[in-house]
């Protein structure tokens, strides 16, 4: 069996190597013959390529910010930066952060990669679901570039030693591997729980008590000083405001008049993360970087509303039985729109989406269009002047036409989701929920309660029409063995 998995590692491991021989081919193509002289290898070129940081917010829902209508919520540094850029209003993640992660880093859907079930968040369990070696993620992309790549934050694309952040392209990794921790000892408190905090695939056992948001922030404002001159490349997938709700106590005052204890502790882990975007920020514009730096801000799913404690003796964080650590219920606001994380109602999957570049973008414009995690790489692709393999099949677009015109039309015929046996198919104003093989809710966004109706037994050809689209999309997307 070890055999086996050793030579599906090394077949995976050659047909990555193959992809990257064809990019440096590509590249050293096109400079020769003189296409663009933006891949000339320069100093001048390489200062002058922007840097991209990617913001990738956790359990933060449709509307959870100040500049999408949430007024009771204080987000200064999001809505600074949606001032800056271009603010999305029909932006999609996916229902929970496994798919969506592999989306935004891939640019495909999920299931291409392995990524329609929980990964694997424990190292130190035998092997279980991780996203495939073969994926090229923009951390690649960008490094085949020149750029210098660092994660800060959380990962949960799979725990194995042998895959993992600097196995798919970032020359550092700081943060946990798997789905949430508590942020004061880093353990994962669901079931027994198990000690999540890596550097690399080494294990760092010596911060306990230092509370994690603060220390991954610092680490991505170090990569930037250090790399100051030189293209980088930094995503910073931060763990707020998923539960546990643990923020900044110098927003308690702030909040201290919110009467819905909710949307209390809610508000404060939002405004939490907000504070530690702007920490970067700042570092950008003190380093006079802003204006040359591309910054992407996005969740990766609706709202949560979980409640959770924990249920076992001798919990391995040391935490007491009992001890509540979930969303309290809930906290998010999605407005007309119904649902929350887990869901695929718009609630679970629309959330709130900014690019900022002051230098080459418009600023301060909100566009309508449906745009989803899987457009910042071929976005980003442009922007850079990168190269992706022949081969790779993508299904996100690049962003550039609708960023510069209001009226520039989806490139989205449909748009599907999936985990596990249940899914979606969103197509104009028409959404079919379904499980396994049968279809479940038809629900209209434009109606003035929008999914809360459900049309199957009134619109049965509407549904047999999505469904088709359903089964067509997922022969495409299942990996071939």
């Amino acid at each position: 069996m070890r055999d086996i998995l050793h030579k599906s590692r090394a077949t995976v491991n050659s047909k990555k190597r193959r992809s990257l021989k064809y990019v440096r081919w590509m590249v050293l193509a096109t400079v020769c013959c003189g296409y663009s002289s933006l891949h000339a290898a320069s100093p001048e070129t390489d200062r002058r390529r922007p840097n991209v940081v990617i913001f990738f917010t956790d359990d933060q829902g449709t509307l959870d910010a100040n500049c999408y209508g949430a007024e009771d919520l204080y987000t200064p540094n999001i809505d600074r930066l949606a001032s800056q850029g271009i603010r999305f209003t029909q932006a999609y993640a996916h229902s929970v952060c496994c798919p969506a992660r592999a989306m935004l880093l891939t640019g495909r859907y999920p299931q291409r990669s392995g990524v329609n079930t929980w990964t694997q968040g424990d190292m130190n369990t035998p092997s279980g679901a991780n996203m495939a070696l073969s994926e090229y993620t923009i951390a690649e992309m960008l490094k085949d570039q020149g750029y210098k790549t660092a994660l800060f934050g959380k990962w949960h694309l799979g725990a194995d030693k042998d895959h993992g952040p600097t196995k798919q392209g970032f020359d550092s990794f700081w943060g946990h591997r798997g789905g949430f921790i508590d942020n004061y000892n880093h353990y994962f408190l669901h079931g027994d729980g198990y000690h999540d905090l890596y550097e690399g695939a080494t294990e760092v056992k010596d911060h306990r008590g230092k509370y994690f948001p603060d220390e991954m922030t610092r680490r991505a404002v170090d990569f930037i000083r250090t790399n100051k001159d030189h293209p980088f490349f930094v995503y910073c997938a931060f763990n707020l405001p998923h539960y546990p709700e643990q923020a900044d106590s110098k927003f308690d005052e702030r909040y201290k008049e919110m009467k819905d204890p909710q949307r209390q502790s809610y508000a404060k882990v939002v405004s939490t993360v907000d504070d530690r975007m702007g920490w970067i920020m700042r570092t950008l514009e003190e380093l006079e970087l802003r204006e040359n730096t591309i910054i992407i801000f996005m969740s990766d799913n609706g709202h949560s509303t979980e409640r959770n404690h924990i249920r076992v003796d001798n919990h391995k964080s040391g935490l007491p039985k009992g001890t509540k650590y979930g969303a309290n219920g809930g906290g998010g606001n999605t407005g007309k729109w119904r649902g929350n994380k887990f869901t695929y109602f718009e609630g679970g999957l629309r959330v709130p989406a900014i690019i900022s570049w002051p230098e080459k973008l418009p600023k301060n414009a909100t566009r309508d269009q449906t745009i989803t995690a899987m457009d910042w790489l071929p976005t980003l692709r442009t922007m850079t002047g990168s190269y992706l393999p022949a081969n790779l099949k993508l299904d996100g677009h690049d962003l550039g036409e609708i960023i510069h015109s209001v009226d520039a039309p989806s490139k989205y015929a449909a748009v599907h989701w999936m985990f596990g046996n249940d899914w979606a198919v969103l197509k104009d104003e028409w959404k079919l929920i379904g499980k396994g093989d049968e279809a479940r809710s038809l629900g209209n966004l434009r109606d003035l309660k929008p999914e809360m109706k459900n049309y199957l037994n009134e619109e049965p050809d509407v549904a047999e029409r999505l469904k088709a689209l359903h089964d067509e999309w997922l022969k495409d997307v299942q990996p071939r063995h």
